[in-house]
C-alpha cells in the first residue's frame, strides 16, 4: 500500500519544497552562467556573438539529450540519488571551469555540465509526482520552477557586477561557491521518497514507454508548448546582453547583469500558476502566458530603456507561467512512465532553449533586435495555434456524449415499448 504523500501544510513539504527550490537556484545558475558573460567572453576570447552563444546553446543541447537516458537511471536508482549525484558533478564542472584556457575548452566544460545538470530536472518533477499529493502538483512544480527563476537572477546579476570588477573567470568561480551551497542544503532537506519503486533497467520497456507518451497527442501537445515557449524565452535573453551593450543604451557590465532581476517576475508568475490555472483552467493560463509575452516582445522593439524593460517583465511572466502549466500538466496525465513523460517535456524544453539561443543570435546578427522579436512571436503564435487546437478537441469530445444521447435515449424507449407491447400481447391472448 502506497505511503500517504505530502500537501501543503502537512509534515515533510516545507523541507521538500525548500530543497527543490534550491536544486532549482542551483541549475539554473550553473545552467545560464555564461549567458550575461556573453558580451566579455566574446572581447576577450575574441569570438562572434554565433560562437559565444554556444557556452549557453551547448549546455542546453547537451541537457536535451542526456535527460531521458538519465531519467531512466533515476526509476533504478532513485530521484533523490541521482539528483545528489547530478548536483555534485555538474558543481564539480563549474569549480574547473573558470580555469578553461580557450573557447572550444569552455564549450567542453559546459557540454559535461549540460550531462550532469540532466539528472535533476526530469527527476526532481518525477519526484513531486510521486511525493505529492496530485490536487498541490502544479503547485509543487510551480515552486520548483521557481527556484529556477531566482537561480537565473542571481547567477546573472552575480556574474555581471563580479565581470565588471574582476572579469568572468572570477564570475564563473562565484557561481560555483553559489551552486555548491545550494547543493549541499539541498541534500541536507530533502525527504526520503516514500512512493518510491525502483525498477531494473530495460531498453526496450523504455523505448515502449517512450512511444506511448509520444503517440498520446496531448503529450505532444504539451512538449511543444513547453519548446516553443523556452524558444522565446532562450532567445530573448541570450541576446538582450549584446543589445544593452550597444548604443543608444550602452550599459555596463554590472548593469546588464541587474537587468535579470526581473527573474524576480519569474518567480511569482510560476508560483501563483496553480491559482491562475484553478481560475482560468490550464489552458486559458497558457493563453494568458502567450499573450502576455506578445506584448512584451512588442514593447522591447522601443528604443527607451524603461520600454525594454517593461518588455522584458511581461516576457519573463508570460514564459514562466506557461512552463510551469504546461509542465505541471504532463505531471498530471502520466500515469505511467511518469519520470520518462517528464523527461521528454525537458527534451522538448531545452532544445528550444538551445535553438532560442543559436537563432536568435544568429537572427540578432541579421536583423538586429526586430529579428529576435519576429523569432519570438512566430513562437508564441504556434503556442496559440496549438492550444487552440486542444481547446476544440475538449469541447469536441463535451458535446459528443450530448449528442448522442438522444439516440440511445430513443432506442432504449424504442425496446421499451416492444418488450410493453409484447406482455399486452400475451396478457390478450391469455
Amino acid at each position: 500500500m502506497p505511503a500517504s504523500k505530502l500537501s501543503p501544510g502537512g509534515p515533510g513539504y516545507r523541507r521538500m519544497t525548500l530543497a527543490l527550490f534550491s536544486s532549482g537556484v542551483a541549475t539554473f545558475a550553473l545552467l545560464f552562467s555564461t549567458q550575461a558573460l556573453l558580451p566579455a567572453i566574446s572581447a576577450d576570447l575574441g569570438v562572434a556573438p554565433g560562437s559565444a552563444s554556444w557556452t549557453v546553446s551547448g549546455t542546453t543541447l547537451a541537457l536535451a539529450l542526456a535527460v531521458l537516458p538519465l531519467s531512466a537511471v533515476s526509476e533504478r536508482i532513485g530521484r533523490r540519488r541521482l539528483m545528489t549525484a547530478a548536483l555534485a558533478v555538474a558543481v564539480a564542472l563549474a569549480v574547473v571551469m573558470p580555469l578553461a584556457p580557450n573557447h572550444t575548452t569552455l564549450i567542453a566544460l559546459r557540454v559535461l555540465q549540460g550531462i550532469a545538470i540532466a539528472g535533476i530536472p526530469a527527476s526532481a518533477i518525477a519526484y513531486i509526482g510521486e511525493e505529492v499529493r496530485r490536487e498541490s502538483v502544479i503547485t509543487a512544480i510551480g515552486l520548483f520552477v521557481a527556484g529556477n527563476s531566482i537561480g537565473g537572477m542571481t547567477g546573472r546579476i552575480l556574474t555581471g557586477w563580479v565581470t565588471q570588477a574582476a572579469g568572468w573567470r572570477v564570475a564563473l568561480a562565484a557561481v560555483a561557491a553559489l551552486s555548491l551551497l545550494c547543493a549541499v542544503a539541498f541534500r541536507l532537506l530533502l525527504p526520503a521518497a516514500r512512493n518510491f519503486t525502483p525498477s531494473p533497467l530495460r531498453p526496450r520497456a523504455l523505448a515502449a514507454t517512450v512511444r506511448t507518451h509520444l503517440a498520446d497527442g496531448l503529450m505532444l501537445r504539451l512538449y511543444a508548448i513547453g519548446m516553443l515557449f523556452m524558444v522565446v524565452f532562450g532567445a530573448v535573453y541570450t541576446v538582450i546582453g549584446y543589445r544593452l551593450d550597444e548604443a543608444p543604451f550602452n550599459l555596463s557590465q554590472g548593469l546588464i547583469g541587474s537587468v535579470f532581476v526581473i527573474y524576480l517576475v519569474g518567480t511569482a508568475s510560476s508560483s501563483a500558476a496553480g491559482h491562475l490555472a484553478g481560475r482560468f483552467g490550464r489552458r486559458g493560463t497558457i493563453y494568458l502566458g502567450a499573450l502576455t509575452a506578445v506584448v512584451g516582445l512588442l514593447l522591447s522593439l522601443a528604443d527607451s530603456l524603461l520600454a525594454v524593460l517593461l518588455g522584458l517583465v511581461l516576457i519573463t511572466a508570460g514564459f514562466f507561467a506557461g512552463h510551469a502549466v504546461a509542465s505541471g500538466s504532463v505531471s498530471r496525465t502520466a500515469t505511467t512512465g511518469r519520470a520518462q513523460a517528464s523527461a521528454l517535456y525537458q527534451v522538448a524544453y531545452y532544445a528550444g532553449s538551445s535553438a532560442g539561443a543559436t537563432v536568435g543570435a544568429l537572427a540578432f546578427h541579421a536583423a538586429g533586435w526586430g529579428g529576435v522579436v519576429t523569432l519570438g512571436l512566430a513562437a508564441l503564435a504556434g503556442v496559440g495555434a496549438i492550444t487552440l487546437y486542444g481547446t476544440s478537441r475538449a469541447r469536441a469530445k463535451v458535446r459528443a456524449p450530448i449528442q448522442a444521447r438522444p439516440a440511445f435515449e430513443d432506442e432504449r424507449r424504442r425496446r421499451d415499448i416492444r418488450a410493453q407491447r409484447g406482455t399486452d400481447a400475451r396478457a390478450s391472448v391469455s
